[in-house]
């Protein structure tokens, strides 16, 4: 006898059904509903994501298959193409936003989603500002254009290295320029943002200097300034510069007016010199430089989301539909980002998504199959009758 339900159904669990329903409540989502519920779209999606499905068809074809199981995810049947689709462009995307932000800090909050790699001298919180665009077949989505003959979008996220997890995202069409999100942001006193210089703006800056709010990023290569005092540089490290600077351009003294800092590192890998920009005058170039350096691990965020979850082709073609699926790619992440830090079979984060998809509706214990995922299963059929195809029966011999 089976003891558990399936791995699907147990990655559920993190989604207790009276806290999604008091969200549902909250944002009017089953508001004239004919009896297909928000649950039922939120796993359709969570299985597109997780199976990696492409199309409306294979999710609602993939459910179907396993009609003997679905009452273990809360569901009574599949559900069909064009009421799934009805759903994502009609429901309320906020709902799958709030209880991505719920989910988070409840995880946050229990230490599940891991810990930092690199680990600092310094006590403050360390954060890297960065978006992704994902290209839209501008007929299909002409409400997203970007170029003359181009659509897209932007995902901005604001990732915590903590525990390399967003605290921040915002959804925006692809025209709209990077700077503009990072005013979104509310830093806490004492943060430390990394970013590139996509996101360099004087008068923030200087916002951020008054609020006492730490960035570090690339300088503008046409940046005009005056040296006011020159740092010694550690020996035996990539540093070449380390100099105390005050903006003199047109109007960025006056929209910038404090003392920055100007690190110049050799990039030993590419072969070229990367000038860095921060107002924290305290730390050490190399601490400067590796803070920047730190920032990589956005693009390896990105990178996961983009290969292991459906955010590069989606179901439906409106706005609505896209912030829903991009949502729930985000909330899909959280269990998988939770079950890496888990395991102990070390796992690489693609090995997990794929074994997971392959076994999503096996029935085994979510915890020991992630500790041995070879293992010998809860049942071994060994009086079993085999099914043989008619004509491919025993073979005899004369």
């Amino acid at each position: 006898m089976v003891k558990v339900s399936s791995l699907f159904s147990q990655l559920l669990q993190h989604f207790p059904r009276s806290e999604f329903q008091q969200l549902v409540k909250k944002h009017q989502a089953e508001y004239k509903s004919k009896g297909f519920s928000c649950w039922t779209q939120f796993v359709s999606m969570l299985f597109c994501h997780m199976a990696h499905a492409d199309s409306l068809r294979e999710i609602c074809g993939g459910l179907a298959c396993c009609i003997g199981k679905l009452r273990h995810l809360g569901i009574l049947k599949s559900p069909n193409k064009s009421t799934l689709s009805y759903a994502n462009e009609h429901r309320p995307a906020s709902l799958y936003e709030e209880l991505f932000w719920i989910v988070m800090n409840r995880l946050r909050s229990n230490g599940g989603m891991g810990y930092r790699k690199k680990q600092f001298r310094f006590k403050n919180k360390l954060l890297s500002f960065d978006s992704t665009t994902i290209s839209l077949c501008l007929s299909l989505f002409p409400w997203a254009q970007f170029r003359r003959s181009k659509g897209g979008v932007k995902v901005h996220v604001l990732l915590d290295h903590d525990d390399y997890m967003p605290s921040f995202v915002q959804i925006t069409e692809a025209k709209h320029h990077d700077h503009t999100v990072a005013r979104l942001l509310n830093l806490t006193l004492g943060s430390i943002v990394a970013f590139d210089r996509a996101y360099n703006d004087y008068p923030l800056f200087g916002q951020w200097t008054d609020m006492g709010v730490y960035f570090v990023t690339r300088m503008k290569e046409n940046a005009v300034f005056k040296v006011t005092e020159e740092r010694k540089i550690p020996q035996n490290r990539s540093i070449l510069a380390d100099q105390i600077i005050s903006l003199t351009g047109i109007k960025a003294e006056e929209r910038c007016p404090h003392l920055l800092r100007r690190v110049v590192v050799r990039d030993e890998v590419n072969g070229r010199e990367i000038v860095l920009l921060t107002n924290h005058l305290e730390f050490g170039s190399s601490t400067i430089a590796s803070i920047y350096k730190d920032r990589w691990e956005i693009e390896i965020f990105f990178k996961t989301l983009k290969q292991h979850l459906k955010v590069k082709t989606f179901i439906g073609t409106s706005e609505n539909a896209l912030r829903i699926q991009i949502w729930t790619a985000l909330i899909t992440l959280m269990p998988l980002k939770y079950l890496h830090h888990l395991s102990k079979a070390q796992w690489s984060m693609s090995n997990l998504a794929a074994m997971l998809r392959l076994n999503l509706f096996s029935y085994r214990d979510l915890v020991e199959w992630l500790h041995d995922p070879f293992g010998k299963p809860p049942i071994t059929p060994e009086n079993s009758p085999q099914f043989q195809f008619p004509g491919f029966g025993q073979a005899t011999y004369g």
